[in-house]
């Protein structure tokens, strides 16, 4: 954050196109000499000769400590440890580094990120069971023996009917998101310089950052839907069967499009948020940030998307055939195509399952997507040495170069 230590945007940094500077040595503290001399004290010439192995042969000088003589280590000693204040160490991240320090900030801050978010995702999930019991419409039954244009005329409706019914529980999800995106942020930035951080203070840092945050989270979903109408219009226009081989690569190419483009905006909150940037520069830095490593970027992503895939199924799928044991709907209605009528356990139960779920996702995401920015930023501008001073490591004064 610019009014944070640590988190400002470089204003001349790798990530604008220029090479950063050989780090040298630093200058004698002491004053004695110049640099980049020799010393003065020389060996005498002709005294050295390569080492040998004790015994060799008569008359042989016993070698040197640290040439042969007494245990030895094997090679040259290895770099030291990166310093690690909080959950993370201060260096490029490996990809178990992220997910690990994702659930590490999490642990370590469980009452402000996972009390948040139970709150959260009560609030959320109550709001989408009240929607689906009194405001949506009756899911349309489908005749499976329906064909020709009365099918064609069944599914048109019933994915109209599917549309409507989703957008108000999607709508309520990303605002969920957003919140919870803004804390966790807040909450992944005190981790990692390894700083404790409350519910109030974590709010207070978040709060100014709510409507750019959201403006963000709106815009991004309109850029994607831009992009498929200009790729599915055409055809759709069309209306022939060669119109509608248009509207087929028209959607792979907007397909191909949108996901380039999400990879490359996927740090665009966390730079809003830390960094205090607005919506359209956020989405630049994003970018600038990925670009280089969006193969790195995406393969993160997939992986993050595919865990919580299996969390959201493996959670889900017991509390729904719970669900629908305790409300006493016939499978067979599920089989022949007909909308089945759930009651209030049914909502009830499967709500309890999306809380759950949404509870660990919300906050796991966010704090894998503040890492990688985390991780971009230590790639490309050499953060670390920023975030070391910020967290007041000895050693990292600031004079220390730049990697």
């Amino acid at each position: 954050m610019n009014d944070s230590p640590g988190w400002a945007s470089p204003g001349s940094a790798p990530s604008d196109g220029k090479e950063t500077a050989i780090p040298r040595p630093s200058e004698p503290q002491d004053g004695s000499g110049p640099t980049g001399q020799w010393s003065p004290e020389q060996p005498p010439p002709g005294q050295w000769s390569p080492p040998s192995n004790p015994g060799s042969g008569p008359g042989t000088r016993p070698p040197a400590p640290g040439w042969g003589g007494g245990p030895q280590r094997q090679g040259w000693a290895g770099p030291p440890p990166a310093a690690k204040p909080g959950v993370i160490p201060l260096r490029p991240l490996s990809l178990g580094e992220i997910l690990d320090g994702s659930v590490s900030a999490l642990r370590a801050h469980w009452r402000t990120a996972l009390g948040f978010s139970l709150a959260v995702s009560v609030i959320t999930q109550i709001a989408v069971i009240l929607m689906q019991r009194y405001l949506l419409p009756e899911p349309t039954s489908v005749d499976p023996n329906a064909t020709g244009a009365e099918a064609l005329r069944q599914a048109t409706d019933s994915a109209r009917s599917t549309l409507i019914s989703l957008a108000p529980a999607t709508l309520v999800t990303m605002i969920a998101t957003l919140f919870t995106a803004s804390i966790i942020t807040v909450v992944i930035s005190r981790s990692v310089l390894g700083r404790p951080t409350t519910l109030p203070d974590a709010w207070a840092e978040a709060r100014p950052r709510i409507l750019p945050l959201l403006g963000l989270t709106v815009l991004v979903p309109l850029i994607m839907a831009a992009i498929m109408a200009v790729g599915i219009g055409p055809g759709l226009l069309l209306g022939s069967e060669a119109g509608a081989a248009l509207a087929f690569l028209g959607f792979a190419a907007a397909c191909v499009a949108m996901l380039w483009l999400n990879v490359s905006f996927a740090l665009a909150a966390p730079a809003l948020m830390l960094e205090r940037q607005s919506i359209v520069a956020a989405l630049r830095r994003s970018a600038k940030l990925v670009r280089g490593a969006w193969w790195r970027t995406f393969g993160v992503l997939a992986l993050t998307w595919l865990l919580t895939f299996l969390l959201t199924f493996l959670v889900s799928i017991p509390f729904g055939i719970i669900a629908v044991i305790v409300d006493g709907t016939d499978v067979s209605e599920f089989l022949n195509g007909t909308a089945p009528s759930f009651g209030w356990s049914f909502l009830i139960v499967t709500g309890i399952g999306e809380v759950i779920v949404s509870t660990l996702i919300y906050p796991f995401v966010a704090g894998v997507m503040a890492l990688l920015y985390v991780d971009q930023r230590i790639r490309r501008e050499a953060l670390d040495l920023d975030l070391a001073r910020a967290a007041g490591l000895p050693g990292y004064g600031a004079d220390t170069p730049r990697s």
